[in-house]
């Protein structure tokens, strides 16, 4: 029965049925993480033979080349066709890096503050204003770039095909909105693939900016849970048949294919981008660890492999998210009080809450020992307009450790439901 069809009585009994719960989770002094999108240990233990690839120094030797010297700034060839082939864009078109996408993007924008971009009339530091669309809910790393270089960021409400393309359209006819945070295929956090036609719309924009910084940040490129493999358009080539070939920054990495804090990453872009960019990086480093890179090539060999790595992946993640799903709508769907998202990819379930009951939920589950992602952190300033979008990450923790958990969270919905009705009769 939904709650908003009980009279005052009924509410007032459920209430005390559903505390009296929210009381024993408290007394059992849980200790359970759904804060980030963490691999979970078994995840770890996958590749952890990835370690003894490289066992004697021979092993370091590629093409007559030894990884562990300095040189290749811009990373090993072999490396570079590895991530051409996953992407689909060209090996010249590639830039490797260290373990974390994000810090090519932050480092992306912040030559674009100090330096200006190639098509760039000033660095953006400069300039009086500099605006970012921001796709919401959405990806918190990314708005807290732009908070940190002092963006006003522009929330663009997410669809079910990705970003409402008529309010982008509209946005850059500003010359001061200089880009777009998007992550096309299970956008962080709705779990949203970018259809065929926004992804045309973003290839075809015409901005007012002639830098307008595209960040394609395909961070779940091959990160299906559910389902056989989705292939995706190579933004690169879209942009380039569209006259835009510098326009966009694509970025990837392997921190949910091997180790999150000991993988490879990748920032791809058009010829003419790269070497601007890698002029400028050129200042700041040698080359990122070359020894990695050629330990993940070793191990990932190449597309296929990959896939068939990431088909174990999924054996482990699928029953986790099942294991959500099963929860919310046995508990929850009922009621009235929310409704969800069911990704088949990607590392996140993103939950409506009924206007006003994110904050309060999420308060009731850090006391009852369940850390999650803050509320309104997936919109810009951490601010969402009506307190509602929870993420849930359901990868880290193991499957009776998510249940625990998630026995927590739909317990403190329905008692932050149930308050926000009772105040209201």
């Amino acid at each position: 029965m939904e709650y908003k069809s009980m009279d005052a009585a009924q509410l007032k009994a459920e209430h005390a049925a559903v505390e009296q719960k929210f009381q024993a989770l408290k007394a059992k002094n849980l200790k359970l993480d759904m804060s980030r999108g963490k691999p979970g240990k078994e995840q770890l233990d996958l590749v952890s033979d990835m370690l003894t690839v490289l066992s004697k120094p021979e092993d370091c030797i590629i093409d007559g080349f030894d990884v562990r010297n300095y040189g290749e700034l811009t990373g090993l060839p072999c490396a570079k066709v590895f991530f051409a082939e996953l992407l689909g864009c060209k090996p010249e078109e590639c830039f490797i890096g260290g373990n974390a996408s994000l810090t090519l993007m932050y480092d992306t924008v912040s030559k674009a503050y100090t330096h200006g971009l190639l098509h760039s009339e000033k660095p953006w530091c400069k300039l009086d204003k500099v605006k970012f669309l921001c796709p919401s809910p959405g990806y918190d790393r990314h708005f807290k770039v732009s908070e940190t270089f002092g963006m006003e960021m522009i929330t663009i409400p997410m669809t079910e095909t990705g970003p409402d393309m008529d309010a982008v359209e509209e946005a850059v006819k500003d010359p001061a909105v200089k880009g777009m945070w998007c992550v096309p295929k299970y956008s962080n956090p709705e779990g949203v693939i970018y259809s065929a036609e926004t992804i045309d719309r973003i290839a075809h924009l015409k901005p007012a900016a002639p830098d307008f910084l595209l960040i394609w940040d395909n961070a779940y490129c091959i990160h299906e849970f559910e389902g056989d493999y989705v292939p995706f358009p190579d933004i690169l080539s879209l942009c380039r048949e569209a006259g835009s070939p510098d326009m966009v920054f694509e970025f990837a990495s392997t921190s949910k294919v091997t180790f999150p804090g000991a993988g490879v990453s990748v920032m791809a872009a058009s010829v003419d981008n790269l070497k601007y960019m890698t002029g400028l990086i050129g200042m700041q480093a040698i080359s990122s660890d070359k020894v990695n890179q050629l330990r993940h090539v070793r191990y990932l060999k190449d597309k296929a492999h990959a896939l068939e790595l990431m088909k174990r992946h999924a054996a482990v993640l699928g029953p986790k998210f099942r294991a959500v799903l099963n929860a919310l709508d046995k508990e929850i769907a009922p009621l009235g009080i929310a409704t969800w998202k069911r990704p088949t990819g990607g590392y996140f379930v993103s939950l409506d809450t009924n206007d006003g009951l994110a904050k309060r939920t999420l308060t009731l589950c850090k006391e009852a020992g369940v850390v999650m992602t803050g509320a309104g952190a997936t919109f810009p300033y951490g601010k969402d307009p009506r307190d509602r979008n929870i993420r849930i990450a359901p990868s880290l923790p193991p499957v009776e450790e998510l249940e625990a958990a998630i026995d927590v969270f739909c317990t403190c919905l329905k008692l932050a439901a149930l308050e926000q009705l009772l105040a209201n009769k």
